[in-house]
């Protein structure tokens, strides 16, 4: 399991567009908008995937 802090994912908007994408990938994830972290459980190649469609959302995705 990875988790992403995404500073800039400020509101339910924000995270209905990552669970959509997310979602549309089949990858498995919890998100909290209040501690803005969207939790990866997979494989790396999930994990990666995750971090590609965080960054072609425009959110900035940090690894904890």
């Amino acid at each position: 399991m990875t988790k992403f802090y995404v500073s800039d994912m400020a509101c339910a908007h924000c995270a209905a567009r990552i669970e959509k994408a997310l979602s549309a990938e089949g990858i498995k994830y919890s998100i909290s908008l209040a501690d803005k972290t969207v939790l990866i459980d997979g494989c790396e190649e999930c994990e990666s995937k995750a971090a590609q469609i965080l960054d072609d959302l425009g959110f900035t995705a940090k690894k904890l």
